[in-house]
């Protein structure tokens, strides 16, 4: 069967052999390891980790003519899930830990990565994320305080995560070439993080603030507290800081004082 990458679903095939070799290698894969391929497309990336012998390995493809694809290409010695990843639960796939790999489609990679950080099943279930996005929201993921890309992504990425640039990705390594170049980053859970009762709380104190982000903090604040002035002698906050100068560490806390009231 012959495929034509789909532009609907975001499909850019990974074709550099050194690249797939570099990417499986970050993966550190096991005997006794568990591994997930996101979006494995034309399975480039699924044969370098099949010869990692992994002792259980399963895809997850959303493109049903693709799984044709990969069920001919490996017959039984892949577990291949036909579904879309933002609905598919992890609990399902294995009680052990388990290594993710994705070249995500990059019209829904920061809500993938989103949700694998703030569900508390997926978050629980994962050893390590390798993931490929854009390189601008690379960028924006690892922002830090006071910088121009810095927001909602980069705290609460950073919230339960230890993230790490691994390399850049020229277009010339994907068919069909993309227009943009490509950055992959390793995400592995962090032993301790800023406990949050409920991480979606997380998401709407960000959206509030970056929704806002040229304003002074006062304005954001009062939308969410009656009393702002109390929340901010409490968390000694300059009333004149604008959301991209507070630190991961500020809007935890102020998270965890609004569920203090909520709750």
């Amino acid at each position: 069967m012959k495929i034509r990458p789909k532009k609907s679903l975001g499909q850019n095939f990974l074709s550099d052999k050194n690249i797939i070799k570099s990417i499986v290698e970050i993966g550190n894969i096991k005997n006794n390891s568990t591994v997930l391929e996101i979006g494995p497309g034309t399975g480039n990336l699924t044969k370098f980790i099949l010869k990692k012998k992994p002792k259980n390995f399963f895809v997850i493809e959303k493109d049903h003519n693709l799984a044709k694809v990969l069920h001919e290409k490996f017959n039984n010695k892949i577990n291949i899930i036909n579904k879309d990843i933002l609905s598919f639960e992890l609990k399902d796939i294995s009680k052990e830990k388990i290594i993710v790999y994705g070249n995500l489609p990059y019209n829904i990679s920061t809500e993938i990565l989103i949700k694998w950080i703030t569900d508390n099943k997926k978050f629980e279930s994962c050893k390590k994320l390798i993931l490929m996005f854009q390189k601008e929201v690379a960028e924006r993921i690892l922002a830090k305080t006071n910088s121009k890309n810095y927001g909602r992504l980069s705290i609460i990425s950073n919230w339960r995560m230890d993230i790490k640039k691994e390399f850049n990705i020229s277009p010339n390594c994907f068919f069909p070439k993309p227009k943009i170049d490509s950055t992959l980053l390793t995400f592995e859970p962090k032993n301790k993080y800023f406990y949050i009762d409920k991480p979606y709380n997380l998401e709407k104190i960000t959206k509030v603030f970056f929704n806002q982000r040229r304003k002074m903090i006062k304005n954001p604040l009062k939308q969410i507290f009656k009393k702002p002035d109390k929340i901010l002698k409490k968390l000694k906050l300059d009333l004149n800081l604008r959301p991209q100068n507070l630190s991961p560490l500020n809007y935890f806390e102020i998270t965890k004082e609004y569920e203090n009231l909520t709750n």
